[in-house]
């Protein structure tokens, strides 16, 4: 099953008198439980195709589905219901809210998809072991390690089952080590329960753990 159909997805901006071209017909699809890794260079386009494929953005024209929902770039509605329902981000700077713990960081993310009191308690705490941090549901973000900040993060990303998990350069603060294994814990969690998981990155370590690397230059998926 394809978890992200987008074709020929173009974008531009108005900067004053000028329109700027940032994606010129951009195409990706990704099957359940595909790692795919998506590399380019600064200003190639990649972080704008991040956010329309994760319905942040619309796109000005082409076609993106998602698990099969249609995306109608002109309903704001529809953008934000589909992101609710299919999709989890992981941030390169981790966005944890620093005055909340670990689990009180997981269960907000859950409150946000409409889950709340007990049963977001003991899906945050199921999802924080998942993630092996179940001794740190307490701690705060300052206490934890930057790879515990992004365990947290991924625990966060995986709230309601989505069927697709973009993540922006995740290891890129983290040192090899860390790296290694939070690519390790992704791709395992991807593979097992068959979400998509879409990385866009400069670090050529993700690859060790993908299924293919696509890159995108100048605006365009390159052949």
């Amino acid at each position: 099953m394809l978890t992200i159909a987008a074709e020929d997805v173009t974008k531009t901006f108005r900067e004053g008198r000028e329109i700027v071209e940032v994606l010129k017909g951009a195409s990706l699809h990704l099957e359940a439980g595909e790692v795919v890794a998506l590399e380019g260079p600064s200003g190639s386009g990649k972080t704008t195709f991040l956010s329309i494929l994760g319905c942040l953005l619309g796109a000005t024209s082409g076609s993106v589905a998602i698990a099969g929902e249609a995306i109608d770039a002109t309903k704001p509605a529809k953008l934000q219901g589909v992101r609710k329902r299919h999709i989890g981000f992981v941030f390169q700077q981790f966005n944890l809210f620093p005055a909340l713990t670990a689990l009180e960081n997981v269960e907000y993310a859950l409150n946000l998809k409409g889950v709340t009191g007990g049963d977001a308690e003991r899906q945050a705490k199921d999802l924080m072991q998942r993630v092996g941090l179940g001794d740190r549901e307490k701690f705060l973000p300052r206490d934890l390690s930057g790879g515990q900040k992004q365990r947290v993060a991924i625990a966060r990303a995986l709230v309601a089952s989505p069927s697709v998990i973009l993540a922006d350069e995740p290891t890129a603060n983290l040192d090899a080590s860390v790296a290694g294994q939070i690519l390790d814990l992704f791709s395992e969690l991807a593979r097992s329960e068959k979400r998509s998981l879409l990385i866009v990155t400069h670090d050529p370590k993700v690859r060790r753990v993908t299924d293919r690397v696509v890159k995108i230059e100048d605006g365009r998926i390159a052949a």
